[in-house]
């Protein structure tokens, strides 16, 4: 299954928008965004789409925005957020988190997939037997970036967003 990561709109809907159809187009079934949406014009990108998400520093959750998400049919994050997708046990932070550096220090065991944006930059890495994953930022980036992950295959490619072109990253693994 593969599933598409991104992070970091602050607010910016049109690149989102363009990030969404990116990893559609490429197969993504479930999406998932890490946090900094920044504004209603993000989440209506997210509205009607298998869509997990999580609230960044910059964000700010309220009663009133409590009702809209729900009425987009999403639903409201506690991070960090725990799923399973094609039996793979997935956590999604922001990177602010109270906790977050110590989960990527030593991430639960059985945990299969950590993803986190908050630092702008695109990056794999493994720690004790768990992918960590960024997908860089949709905002304040040299280039705007998203990631698809087939989770049984364990084959991550970033994206350039605007020009749909693959990058390449070292992975570190121990």
């Amino acid at each position: 299954m593969l599933v598409g990561i991104m992070s970091d709109s602050h607010g910016d809907a049109p690149v989102t928008a363009r990030a969404v159809s990116l990893l559609e187009n490429r197969g993504a079934k479930k999406l998932f965004h890490c946090g900094d949406l920044c504004g209603d014009h993000v989440l209506d990108e997210l509205a009607g789409r298998d869509c997990v998400f999580v609230w960044g520093n910059c964000d700010a959750p309220s009663p009133v925005l409590r009702k809209y998400v729900t009425s987009l049919g999403l639903s409201w994050p506690e991070a960090p957020v725990h799923v399973t997708v094609a039996g793979k046990r997935i956590a999604v932070y922001h990177g602010h988190e109270n906790g977050f550096f110590r989960a990527k220090l030593s991430p639960d065991p059985g945990l299969d997939y950590l993803f986190y944006g908050h630092s702008h930059r695109y990056a794999d890495d493994r720690q004790n037997g768990c992918r960590l994953i960024n997908p860089g930022a949709l905002y304040r980036a040299a280039v705007h970036t998203v990631a698809l992950l087939d989770v049984k295959a364990d084959k991550l490619t970033f994206l350039q967003v605007d020009t749909g072109q693959e990058l390449s990253v070292k992975s570190k693994r121990p």
